[in-house]
């Protein structure tokens, strides 16, 4: 006899989890089972005019309350400052109103570990303006993710002289720097498929679940985006400071 299916919906934990590193916007409704709901999109609206709305549909249409679920997680940066800063505000008034946990992770992790069987090195890579990257290098280890180099910013030539091993690249920063990789790497520069080149919240939910098990928990108060590099507004102020020393 055929054993029956667990409904993911009846599956723990259940998350809520959102990513807005990018001009992607995404939210999704993860279990143990896997991503039950996913929105991601792109548009000309900021995260900070469609995020809540986006939530509440897609909890709608997956008929949850928010007493349904454990946790929530929020991808931490780097990337736009404004993006992160929107997503990480508004999931943390969700988590001081609701009382649920709070998980965080690197938007440079959870693009890479959407490649749990790649026999490659990963390097994901976000357009961090002014000729820069955010990049990062990991490895997969028995289906595991492991962090070789954490998150840096660093120009496009640079983190091509690391690179002596094929690799795989995925992550808006292609497109950006596409050409330099071909030119100085050869085939030693691999890309993801254009579909998985954008970090997703579903992704996000996949590594929160095993902090969720650990109850490795943030602190809602305190907890603050992985910007890498000051803001042009904190660049600015401390010249500003400095001007007004000499």
């Amino acid at each position: 006899m055929a054993r029956p299916v667990k409904h993911p919906l009846r599956d723990t934990p259940l998350l809520l989890c959102v990513e807005c590193s990018t001009m992607y916007c995404s939210v999704a409704v993860v279990s143990a089972s896997g991503c039950i709901a996913e929105h991601s999109l792109i548009s000309k609206t900021t995260h900070s005019k469609r995020l809540l709305d986006t939530i509440a549909t897609l909890m709608q249409e997956c008929e949850l309350d928010w007493s349904d679920l454990h946790g929530l997680a929020i991808s931490l940066g780097p990337g736009s400052f404004t993006g992160l800063r929107i997503g990480l505000t508004t999931i943390k008034g969700l988590s001081m109103a609701t009382g649920l946990p709070l998980m965080g992770h690197s938007t440079l992790e959870a693009l890479a570990c959407q490649f749990p069987h790649c026999h490659l090195p990963i390097c994901p890579i976000l357009d961090a303006r002014k000729q820069e990257l955010y990049a990062g290098l990991y490895q997969t280890q028995s289906g595991h993710l492991v962090c070789d180099t954490p998150p840096v910013v660093i120009p496009a030539p640079e983190l091509c002289a690391t690179i002596h091993t094929p690799t795989l690249f995925i992550g808006d920063g292609v497109e950006v720097c596409r050409e330099l990789l071909c030119e100085s790497l050869g085939d030693k520069a691999i890309f993801a498929p254009p579909q998985l080149a954008f970090p997703r919240a579903a992704s996000v939910g996949h590594l929160a679940l095993r902090q969720f098990t650990q109850s490795d928990f943030l602190d809602p108060a305190t907890a603050a985006p992985l910007y890498i590099r000051p803001s042009d507004a904190e660049v600015n102020l401390r010249k500003a400071q400095n001007n007004q020393s000499t």
